[in-house]
């Protein structure tokens, strides 16, 4: 699936949801999908800076392909990086940046999440082509 396709199936799949609510649900959902994540590798060096809630981002890159796993110490947190390497990780880095993370809006995350997690979505988005752009 390409990665325009996989954001299309994410608006779509947000758009099935009418109330906040219920979209706050299914990012919870998505979070608990989030394969393990050692506790050896919550280090420091793996926290994404500016975020409210501590989130570890680590990564390792696999036949040129950035494989993302992470973590978070909130559950609606966990759940926006739980979307977020679901749409990026498996991808090269010029995938990553070439797309402009559009999907955050379409789907109306920014503006419905506290101003505090949404500095930290922000931040996330920001680590995510940082690292794409250290591969790149």
């Amino acid at each position: 699936m390409t990665l325009q396709e996989a954001e299309n199936a994410i608006v779509e799949e947000f758009s099935m949801y009418e109330e906040w609510l219920d979209k706050y649900e299914y990012l919870i959902e998505l979070g608990k999908s989030l394969k393990d994540y050692p506790e050896s590798s919550k280090t420091d060096d793996k926290l994404i800076k500016g975020c409210q809630s501590r989130v570890w981002l680590d990564y390792k890159v696999e036949e040129g392909k950035i494989v993302f796993n992470a973590d978070s110490d909130a559950i609606i947190t966990k759940g926006i990086i739980s979307l977020l390497i679901g749409l990026y990780s498996g991808r090269t880095a010029q995938e990553i940046l070439s797309s402009d993370f559009s999907v955050v809006e379409k789907i109306g995350l920014k503006e419905n999440l506290s101003p505090t997690r949404a500095n930290g979505l922000v931040y996330m988005i920001a680590k995510i082509r940082e690292v794409a752009n250290s591969i790149g």
